[in-house]
């Protein structure tokens, strides 16, 4: 143990009383405090919550802070998360539901503030998948909270409210758009009061009062929509609560922006819905903010105001809000029926780019839930979430395709499953060019599913009872055929010619140099999707057989090395678990390195030229001797070929350019995350756990038999070597087979030879086999593919890569497209 005249280390035997208890008296005495490897004892994950970090001295600007809850099975405690570990919850390291070992903590008293102090860990070790302690625990709420003596009025650390004191609340854990914690006030708390509705203003004469000193009065209006909200925090902004909410609200003279401000949005946000009626009074007017979205609203056939809109402030003045029951809205008042502009799915191919247009279907599939980086964003770091989703209407042969956002309605879009009733309002047509039109959110689209739907407006529309009447027609054996949850999906395809505008970099997928590409792969958070191009050369090919995944995660101890405020080391697989003999050297010489170089930014892994030159002799000689099957790597659940004659290809120059070049990035390979599975009821909630961001409270993990892909005969591993041959990088491969897989709807399907240049150009095998249809085309066999592959030899391409960053040390690399050199154009 290392001696530090500021550092106390624990006694052995602390976890027999309780670890976090003993920790906190001994931090009483000590600056900081270092725990035995041997003495360490384990605590569980059960929150980790996220908010604005306060402004100090050599802080990025752009940055969140972190509290995390912790258990030993005797108290809680709430610690602050040391920056320097924040990378560990950007990949989904450090995450609610796994045992970790805290290493180095100290206690961090407020000087701005009496009796409020905290823990802060600076170092730790992570555990397994699943956490060992969880399941032995009956109530983890009912255990106490760990305080300090003296602070046990602190509110910060008995409530859910942040650690550092200068923020008020909690974010949502992977984007800012959502409501989170108990200061969101919902359910309808409505009034019926009796109004004297001849002391009240129309919104047409709003216009004309904004220039002049005259008090406005009341107004009684109608919400017709509802946008997201929007947070607007950023270091120096002295205001607590920074939300921001629009609605557009509708009298008998017409319609305006309605915006709810700061404090009011926890307090009111959850409570108005469309058709909501208000009563408002001491609001303000101002001039409209140009630089915003509108809903389309030409259906509802208004007058709209545009000049201004109506502010509701928590203070100066304080707006007053009474949502009136809809009991005591009489017909008299004159407000407009809330409208809709449903269509149905044979309907969408007619309308033009960017129309609006509400939408109603039952799902057949539902992607996993992925993050985008905000562009251009000029505050803290943003990220959008969102999912791609099928659903049919009868109407047509072709699913709705639905690329939806978040739109602060967090208990609707994680339930979203295949066999529910989807409604989504206030979307947008995006035609593409050879591919079907999608719909994809605006700032005013809400969503519902079954369960939801009660009350809204929508229920008596037309073409909404229109499609509860054919779903009577349905049987739902014959529909779960069809239906998919998760995996790798992205829409539209890429060009049949891929384009690089010199003026506009943004418009298109950029091009990237290998060595750029390694940074992103580097820089990833997680469950973050980008999309980039490579050029380059088609080095290798590798058929990987369709594995039998295990789909229980183990709960085996596998212990990770220190993880301390400046570096992320990576776990070893478990011992029973048989990587490629490349995998393993690649595995020993990573946790060598890692474990000897403190200091060393997170690396993705990446294969020395000697590994690879030991590891493919030593797969060969396993080979010749006829090795028993490989197993699925548990440790990353990389699919792995169960036979140990491998089907490949190289090209002739690929031995002496692998010498030559400085580094392969072996990110290539299947992950469980990236293949989609059939739904059951049964399995339901297991699917939605997988296909969900990581929570930031603890639930129990699901376990479950093994769920079956959808259609998954395998895939190919291809090794991409960079223009200038210095870099190479592993991606993986995966045909569309079957019309039955939810990335064949809208696929390009005009035949072709089967080559792998064509295979990799279309991303599908020519004919899909149609289950449905009880056509099973006659496939042609990996071999076969791979005898054609000669026609890569020394071939520039460039290669369209799908990145998406699933957790933990699984970063995904796939390849959507493949363009020959003539497929490319300069703009």
């Amino acid at each position: 143990m290392e001696d530090n005249s500021s550092c106390s280390s624990v006694v052995t035997g602390l976890s027999q009383v309780s670890f976090l208890q003993r920790t906190l008296e001994r931090l009483s005495s000590t600056q900081c405090l270092k725990v035995n490897t041997e003495e360490a004892a384990t605590v569980a994950v059960i929150a980790l919550q996220r908010y604005l970090s306060e402004q100090t001295q050599g802080q990025q600007p752009d940055s969140y802070s972190y509290d995390v809850t912790v258990t030993d099975g005797v108290w809680r405690a709430k610690c602050y998360v040391h920056p320097g570990l924040n990378h560990l919850v950007h990949t989904n390291i450090l995450r609610t539901g796994t045992d970790i070992s805290i290493t180095q903590c100290s206690f961090v008293y407020n000087e701005r503030r009496l009796r409020h102090g905290y823990i802060c860990i600076e170092k730790l070790r992570c555990g397994v998948e699943r956490s060992a302690l969880l399941p032995a625990i009956n109530d983890v709420n009912s255990l106490p909270m760990l305080v300090k003596h003296g602070m046990e009025r602190s509110v910060e650390l008995q409530s859910n409210v942040p650690l550092q004191v200068s923020r008020k609340h909690y974010l949502s854990l992977w984007h800012n758009e959502d409501p989170e914690g108990d200061i969101w006030t919902s359910g309808s708390h409505s009034s019926d009061t009796v109004l004297d509705v001849s002391k009240i203003t129309l919104l047409s004469s709003l216009e004309s009062c904004f220039r002049n000193t005259w008090k406005p009065l009341p107004l009684l209006v109608k919400i017709i929509h509802k946008s997201r909200l929007r947070y607007y925090g950023k270091f120096g902004l002295k205001i607590d609560y920074p939300y921001q909410a629009y609605f557009e609200v509708a009298d008998q003279s017409g319609t305006m922006s309605l915006v709810l401000w700061n404090e009011l949005c926890p307090e009111f946000y959850q409570r108005l819905s469309v058709g909501t009626v208000l009563y408002i009074q001491n609001y303000t007017l101002k001039q409209s903010y140009s630089n915003r979205s509108h809903p389309q609203m030409d259906h509802h056939r208004m007058k709209t105001f545009n000049s201004v809109e109506i502010c509701l402030n928590p203070r100066n003045p304080t707006s007053i809000i009474t949502v009136l029951s809809p009991k005591s809205v009489l017909p008299q008042w004159g407000l407009p029926e809330v409208s809709y502009q449903f269509i149905t799915r044979s309907e969408l191919d007619k309308l033009s780019n960017n129309s609006g247009c509400d939408v109603i279907g039952l799902v057949t599939f539902v992607g996993r839930v992925e993050r985008v980086k905000s562009k251009g964003n000029k505050g803290p770091e943003k990220f959008w979430t969102h999912r791609w989703i099928h659903a049919v209407d009868g109407t047509s042969d072709r699913p709705f395709i639905l690329e939806v956002f978040s739109s602060s309605q967090p208990e609707v879009f994680s339930h979203i499953c295949p066999m529910t009733y989807l409604v989504c309002t206030q979307m947008r047509v995006c035609q593409v060019e050879g591919s079907l039109p999608y719909l994809t959110s605006s700032c005013e689209t809400e969503t519902f599913i079954t369960g939801y739907h009660k009350g809204q407006p929508y229920v008596s529309d037309p073409r909404v009872k229109s499609f509860i009447q054919w779903t009577k027609t349905l049987k739902d054996n014959v529909v779960l055929q069809k239906t998919a949850v998760g995996g790798h999906y992205c829409y539209p395809r890429p060009p049949l010619k891929f384009t690089q505008s010199m003026a506009d970099s943004s418009a298109h997928v950029p091009l990237v140099a290998a060595a750029d590409l390694k940074k992103e792969l580097e820089t990833l958070q997680y469950r973050e999707h980008k999309k980039v191009a490579i050029q380059g050369q088609i080095a290798s090919v590798r058929y990987m057989k369709n594995p039998k995944t295990t789909e229980s995660g183990g709960t085996d101890e596998k212990e990770v090395p220190d993880v301390s405020t400046d570096v992320c080391e990576q776990a070893e697989p478990d011992a029973h678990n048989h990587p490629s003999t490349a995998e393993q050297i690649l595995v020993a010489s990573l946790t060598a390195e890692t474990t000897s170089a403190r200091g060393r930014k997170r690396k993705i892994l990446t294969r020395r030229l000697k590994d690879t030159e030991e590891g493919q002799q030593q797969e060969e000689e396993e080979s010749d001797s006829g090795s028993e099957d490989a197993q699925d790597v548990e440790c990353g659940r990389q699919l792995q070929n169960q036979n140990s004659d491998i089907i490949s290809w190289e090209s002739s120059s690929w031995p002496k350019q692998r010498q030559e070049m400085s580094e392969h990035l072996c990110q290539g390979g299947l992950y469980r995350d990236s293949v989609s599975r059939r739904f059951t009821f049964d399995q339901k909630n297991v699917l939605l756990q997988r296909s969900n961001l990581q929570p930031t409270r603890w639930t129990p993990e699901l376990s479950s038999d093994t769920i079956p892909p959808v259609v998954f005969p395998g895939y190919y591993q291809v090794t991409i070597l960079g223009i200038n041959k210095q870099i190479a990088v592993d991606a993986a491969y995966f045909p569309v087979v079957s019309s039955d897989e939810p990335r064949a709807v809208g696929l390009p399907q005009d035949p072709h030879g089967n080559t792998m240049l064509s295979c990799l150009s279309s991303g599908f095998l020519s004919p899909l086999s149609d289950t449905a249809n009880h056509s099973e085309s006659t496939l042609p066999q990996p071999e076969e593919v791979l005898g054609t592959a000669s026609e890569l030899e020394d071939t520039h391409v460039v290669c369209i890569l799908d990145l998406c960053h699933l957790g933990g040390d699984e970063v995904e690399v796939l390849i959507n497209k493949v363009y020959r050199v003539t497929e490319v154009s300069l703009d």
